[in-house]
C-alpha cells in the first residue's frame, strides 16, 4: 500500500496554524498596522488553489506526457521528430529572411524578396516556438523517467545502507544539498524560473504563501534526488527525506517569528526566507537553502535580513487569477521566442537568468520610447 503524501496528512495542522497566525495578526494589528504578514482574501484563497493544483499535478500530469516520453511513450518519437522537424525549418527560415536585398535587383523583384523575407519570419517565429516546446517536453520528460530514484537504485555504486538512523539522516541531509542546487537553478535559469515563479508571486508573506506551490515541474530538468539511490539510500527513505523537507518549509513563511537566536547560524528560519522572498535588489536570489542554511554561506548566496522586507516580483501581476499566476512566465518566455530572430536569441530568452530577459525588455522599451 502506498504511503500518504505528508503534505496531505499535515492539512488540518496546515489550516490551524495559519488560523492561529491569522488571529495573531488580528490580535495586534492596533500596535502593528497593517503589513504584508496579513492575511487578505483573494490572494489566500489564490494560494489555496495552488496548493491544491500542485497535490493535484503529480498525479494527472505524468499521465498526461506519459505517452510522449521518448522511450517508453508510443507518441516519443514522434514528438523527437516534430522537435527536429521544427527546428530544421526554423533555421532555414531565419536563414530566408536575413538575406540581404541586393539594391541593383529591379524593384518588383526587391518586393517579392521583401515579402518572402516577412513570410519566412513568420514561419520562424511559429516553428521556433514548435521547436522549443517539443523538444523541451521530449528532453524533460525523457531525463526525469531516466533518473528516478527507483531506477537509478538498480545501479548504485554504494551498498546498500538499510534502514536506520544514519541512512535517514543521510537521505535528509543528501536532499537538502540536491534542494539546494535545484533551488539556485531554478533563479537563474528562465525556464525553471517560469516553474517557481508561482512560489513568489505573492505580494503577501504569511503561512498561505508557503501553500502556493508550483504546478509545472514536468517541465523542468533538476539535479536528480534519485542520485541518493547510487549512493546506497533506499527510494523509500528518499521519498520520506522529500515529506520532511517539504514540511519543514512550511513554518518559516510567517512574519511572526522575527529571530530564532542561535540556530540562525545552522538553519533556515523565518528571517532568512523572508529575505529569499524579497525584490529588494539585496535580496534577490539569495538565502535557496530548505533545512539548513550552511549550503547558502558555503556557496556564496547567503543575505541577512537587514532591511524591510518587500515581497512579490519585480514586476507584479496584480492578478489573483491562478491560471495566470501559473502560467503566465511560459507565455511571456514563449512570446520572447515567437519575436526572436535567431537561435542565439531563442535559447537565451529560454536558457538564461529571467534578469537577462528582463532587462532586454527594459531596453527595448527605451528604444521604441518617443
Amino acid at each position: 500500500m502506498t504511503a500518504m503524501d505528508p503534505t496531505v496528512a499535515a492539512i488540518p495542522v496546515f489550516f490551524g496554524t495559519m488560523g492561529a497566525e491569522h488571529a495573531w495578526l488580528r490580535a495586534h494589528a492596533g500596535a502593528r498596522g497593517p503589513t504584508a504578514a496579513d492575511y487578505e482574501r483573494r490572494d489566500t484563497i489564490t494560494s489555496l488553489t495552488m496548493g491544491t493544483a500542485s497535490l493535484l499535478a503529480p498525479i494527472v500530469v505524468p499521465k498526461l506526457l506519459g505517452p510522449f516520453t521518448p522511450g517508453k511513450g508510443k507518441y516519443g518519437k514522434a514528438l523527437v521528430g516534430t522537435a527536429l522537424t521544427a527546428a530544421a525549418v526554423t533555421t532555414l527560415a531565419d536563414l530566408v529572411a536575413s538575406l540581404e536585398e541586393p539594391t541593383d535587383a529591379p524593384l518588383i523583384t526587391r518586393s517579392r524578396r521583401r515579402r518572402a523575407r516577412r513570410a519566412a519570419r513568420k514561419i520562424a517565429s511559429a516553428a521556433g516556438v514548435t521547436a522549443i516546446v517539443s523538444g523541451g517536453i521530449a528532453i524533460t520528460t525523457a531525463f526525469a523517467s531516466r533518473t528516478s530514484a527507483r531506477r537509478l537504485w538498480d545501479r548504485r555504486v554504494v551498498r546498500d545502507l538499510g534502514a536506520g538512523p544514519f541512512a535517514l539522516l543521510a537521505a535528509i541531509f543528501g536532499w537538502d544539498l540536491v534542494y539546494y542546487w535545484n533551488h539556485r537553478f531554478m533563479h537563474e535559469s528562465r525556464y525553471m524560473w517560469a516553474i517557481h515563479v508561482v512560489h513568489h508571486s505573492s505580494e503577501r508573506y504569511n503561512l498561505s504563501t508557503a501553500l502556493r506551490q508550483p504546478v509545472a515541474d514536468a517541465l523542468g530538468t533538476f539535479v536528480p534526488y534519485g542520485l541518493l539511490a547510487l549512493a546506497g539510500i533506499r527510494p523509500a527513505l528518499i521519498e520520506e527525506a522529500r515529506g520532511i523537507n517539504l514540511l519543514y518549509q512550511y513554518w518559516f513563511h510567517t512574519d511572526t517569528i522575527r529571530t530564532m537566536g542561535p540556530l540562525e547560524k545552522v538553519l533556515n528560519t523565518p528571517s532568512h526566507h523572508r529575505v529569499h522572498h524579497g525584490m529588494n535588489p539585496r535580496y534577490i536570489d539569495r538565502n535557496h537553502g530548505s533545512i539548513l542554511i550552511v549550503w547558502d554561506k558555503l556557496f556564496g548566496t547567503f543575505e541577512p535580513e537587514d532591511d524591510a522586507v518587500v515581497y512579490g516580483l519585480t514586476k507584479n501581476l496584480d492578478t489573483f487569477n491562478p491560471l495566470r499566476v501559473a502560467a503566465h512566465e511560459h507565455f511571456e518566455m514563449l512570446r520572447d521566442v515567437f519575436h526572436s530572430k535567431n537561435w542565439n536569441e531563442r535559447l537565451s530568452f529560454v536558457f538564461r537568468g529571467p534578469g537577462w530577459a528582463y532587462q532586454r525588455h527594459r531596453d527595448a522599451a527605451l528604444v521604441s520610447a518617443p
